[in-house]
């Protein structure tokens, strides 16, 4: 799962800069980078969560 998440973080990040060189599309890509990683961060916080309940 930590590989997944990373994976997700990393291609967030490389949506932020490569927002600012695809000419039309700018808000989109940049907001998909948003998304990314914070589905990124959300992941690990949801699965820690629901593990530490169910002990």
């Amino acid at each position: 799962m930590f590989i997944v998440c990373l994976l997700l973080f990393v291609a967030g990040i490389a949506c932020f800069g490569l927002a600012f060189s695809v000419p039309g599309l700018q808000a989109l890509i940049f907001i998909l980078g948003i998304l990314l990683v914070a589905v990124a961060l959300g992941i690990p916080i949801h699965s820690s969560r629901r593990n530490s309940a169910s002990r």
